[in-house]
């Protein structure tokens, strides 16, 4: 038995394909067979029930398969142990990001990171939260950056930032009128939201929750994007996150933006990774890295100098100071 064969096998359990297994191990195709049969012969046991179309592990195949994945995975973390000790800011580090904040918090994150340790190589993985927290799980992934909270006892958790949420109206909306408003100042209206599986739409049914406000029945979008399109399309009104409506993303011209006082809804932000990591005191350098973001940035209040076209007027006045309330 190899680590070798480990991995094909690993592949396999993965894509329940040989040919694709093959693909993602960069051999042929009998190649991996003759290797997966050749460790059924050593084991003496059956791993794999084949068909015509489809491929199968045995029960004892799936158990063999969950080890192969956790000794792969500790002999990573051999391999992270040398290079680091080498040299600390160099290797490769793969980080889970979920979908509506990845492509608002990259683009002024990567080039921190870069300034911070330019012969590091950062393979970015944009993917639902579970899915992230299923990769971290089983090694796939050595990082993730995740809305709170987290429920994963094998995981440490490094808080980075908190992001308030704006809410979008269409530019002729009765709320459209309004530079800032209270929470419960939602109440009795309908937000767009997201599809099942985004943790952005379980923070926005907290929101409407905590404010008496609802979903809008008859739609729901598979992405931030689309949500924006709709406002601007005057189908209803959504919560957007601060860095969603930040330069660089182009704004909707037909999206007013009002913000929030008083107890204004918001999402936390950390970066996670396992607390067996070998790689844990690098990965707190990474996350102050990260957490270093220009104040401004998370500040809705420079909505107006970063993107005075978003906003629906001319001018913006300074907002009342917040009630105690």
């Amino acid at each position: 038995m190899n680590l070798r064969d480990l991995h094909y096998l690993v592949a396999l359990a993965e894509h329940r394909h040989f040919g694709r297994a093959a693909e993602a191990c960069f051999v042929s195709q009998p190649t991996l067979s003759t290797q997966i049969k050749k460790l059924e012969e050593e084991l003496g046991v059956a791993l794999v029930e084949r068909a015509p179309r489809k491929v199968l592990l045995t029960e004892v195949g799936r158990e063999i398969a969950d080890r192969a994945r956790d000794v792969i995975n500790e002999v990573d973390q051999i391999k992270s142990i040398a290079r680091r000790t080498r040299d600390p800011e160099s290797g490769t580090v793969r980080l889970g990001i979920f979908p509506t904040l990845g492509p608002y918090l990259l683009p002024h994150a990567v080039p921190l990171i870069r300034r911070a340790f330019p012969k590091l190589e950062l393979l970015l993985v944009e993917e639902k939260t579970e899915v992230v927290l299923q990769r971290l799980r089983e090694g796939r992934l050595d990082a993730g950056i995740l809305a709170l909270p987290i429920h994963e006892d094998s995981l440490h958790t490094e808080f980075l930032f908190e992001e308030p949420f704006l809410l979008a109206v269409p530019r002729h909306h009765p709320l459209a009128k309004r530079e800032w408003l209270k929470m419960d100042e939602l109440a009795d209206q309908s937000l767009l939201l997201l599809e099942d599986g985004h943790c952005l739409r379980d923070q926005a049914l907290e929101v409407c929750q905590l404010a008496g406000a609802g979903e809008k029945s008859g739609f729901r979008a598979t992405s931030l994007e689309t949500l924006r399109q709709m406002v601007a399309a005057d189908v209803g009104i959504t919560l957007l996150p601060t860095l969603a409506v930040k330069p660089p993303v182009a704004q909707a011209e037909n999206v007013h933006l009002i913000e929030f006082r008083g107890q204004a809804p918001s999402r936390r932000i950390a970066m996670v990774w396992r607390k067996s990591s070998a790689m844990g005191g690098f990965f707190k350098r990474l996350a102050e890295v990260i957490a270093s973001l220009p104040p401004e940035l998370l500040d809705p209040h420079t909505l107006a100098a970063l993107a005075p076209h978003a906003l629906g007027h001319k001018a913006r006045r300074t907002p009342p100071p917040v009630s105690a309330e």
